[in-house]
């Protein structure tokens, strides 16, 4: 076939051609190897004697390839050395670059794995050294692995916290209870609300949950803003009188409008709600629940000892740590029992709200007794309460209509009665938190007696003409209140 000068054919059969300048004065010092079958008329001249002629050898066909198209030998092109200076080669050695050194924390370098990364060594070495500038709340390493909308979202929430590693004044407090900037690290965010978000942090060596609450920039009035300042003043206020086991631990806060802080301690677990949410409404063994409602009624025990009510538990408010132990959080709307306002406008939560709150009329702790029958009646249930209506329609019906969930069938009468009577309608009905303790323990023994709650039905039974609540009555006055830790002392 003929083939047209232009034709690619024609071009591909030079395609694998490459020619090599070969150096006189190297040429002397390679030995020349041929096929002697390809030079049959060659006679060597005498200079050329000492040049061998022999076939090629296995360790030289590397070094020599055959062309697919022409069926020939060519030369392979050498390969290209590369020569890396110096300042280079010591620029990719990690142990001689000039880096900025990480922190040298104690028992906080184990942790910062957990806290300021995905899972990548690479991750941790970059957030903590993002974090290790004067200021750690200046670059949120969270910002890193949110998209472009959401990190432009939260950077704006950072930009107040620029303080140069110094304390910020923490409203009308003593200074131990200001953040000392220097010692905080934070990480990643975990959790949020409406004008708040949280992240997982290091401060003083502890593993730290940080409440950063921010007043949005579309508050004309400032009605949201007083109302955002006055919720962080009631947190701050009451988390630093309150010290007990089952009620979250505070660390510091700060102040600097339109941002406010708020470090506690950090719980493993999450929050009641999470958990309950993980079983896929599958109800409690008794063995878990009870131990489990004891801790909860034991922190609103001595809450209630304080003179404060919390308003709003629930289990989002109900945290967990690592023993799984019942923790009391989140106290943003509570109020001193003597001072709070009925008209205030700071509700709690509809679903779990007393019809008194609903309805705007004077109440006391009591409200907060009606939320945690309604807490029982989840960890019984495995359910949210109303679940099919929406929170006003919840609350209609429950100020309407008398509307209380419906107890399972297979719950023991005794826990029913006490779920019933903690969500009285009236409250002189609902008993006491230090009454609901010393049922709970009855509930308990009851428990590890024969495995079940017959023991205490026995005891309501012989008293059914009074009911329950009188039967409750006959477990003795209050003891000494739930024992409360000493306050903490801040380094």
């Amino acid at each position: 076939m003929d083939e047209e000068p232009s034709s690619w054919i024609r071009r591909a059969k030079f395609s694998h051609t490459v020619c090599h300048r070969l150096e006189s004065s190297r040429l002397a010092s390679v030995p020349l190897r041929f096929r002697t079958a390809e030079i049959p008329k060659f006679k060597p001249k005498p200079e050329a004697a000492a040049v061998p002629v022999r076939r090629i050898s296995a360790p030289l066909q590397p070094q020599i390839e055959r062309n697919p198209l022409t069926n020939k030998q060519r030369s392979v092109s050498p390969l290209p050395e590369t020569f890396v200076p110096d300042t280079f080669k010591e620029a990719r050695m990690e142990k001689k670059r000039s880096t900025t050194p990480l922190p040298r924390r104690k028992e906080a370098d184990k942790r910062m794995g957990k806290i300021f990364s995905k899972g990548s060594p690479d991750n941790k070495e970059r957030n903590v050294k993002l974090t290790s500038n004067t200021s750690p709340l200046r670059n949120f390493s969270p910002m890193k692995s949110f998209g472009k909308a959401k990190m432009k979202r939260d950077s704006s929430w950072t930009k107040f916290f620029d303080h140069g590693g110094g304390k910020v004044t923490a409203v009308e407090a003593a200074d131990e209870y200001m953040v000392d900037l220097s010692k905080l690290f934070v990480g990643n965010k975990f959790a949020h609300g409406a004008h708040s978000r949280l992240y997982h942090g290091i401060y003083k060596d502890e593993d730290v949950a940080v409440k950063i609450i921010r007043v949005p920039d579309d508050d004309e009035n400032g009605s949201l803003a007083a109302r955002l300042e006055k919720q962080f003043s009631r947190e701050f206020t009451f988390l630093s009188r309150l010290h007990h086991p089952n009620v979250i631990k505070f660390m510091a806060a700060c102040s600097q409008p339109p941002v406010y802080c708020i470090v506690t301690e950090f719980l493993s677990e999450g929050s009641l709600r999470a958990y309950l949410h993980k079983l896929e409404k599958e109800t409690l063994p008794l063995e878990k629940l009870i131990p489990m409602a004891l801790g909860i009624a034991r922190g609103m025990e001595y809450v209630h000892s304080q003179g404060v009510i919390h308003r709003d538990l629930k289990p989002e408010n109900v945290l967990i740590d690592q023993a799984f132990q019942m923790k009391i959080a989140d106290f943003g709307i509570a109020c001193e029992e003597v001072h709070c306002d009925p008209f205030a406008d700071d509700p709690g939560t509809y679903r779990w709200m007393a019809p008194e709150m609903i309805k705007f009329k004077p109440y006391g702790r009591k409200v907060d007794v009606y939320s945690f029958g309604l807490i029982l009646w989840e960890m019984v249930s495995g359910r949210i309460p109303y679940e099919e209506m929406t929170p006003i329609q919840a609350a209609f019906a429950v100020v309407n209509k008398n509307v209380r969930p419906a107890v399972p069938k297979g719950c023991p009468p005794a826990m029913r009665a006490l779920i019933e009577q903690c969500w009285s309608v009236q409250p002189d009905k609902r008993p006491e938190f230090w009454q609901v303790v010393k049922v709970l323990e009855q509930f308990e023994s009851s428990l590890v007696h024969d495995g079940t709650l017959k023991l205490v039905q026995n005891s309501i039974l012989q008293d059914q003409k009074k009911g329950f609540l009188s039967w409750i009555h006959k477990l003795g006055p209050p003891q000494t209140q739930s024992k409360s830790m000493p306050k903490p002392k801040f380094n």
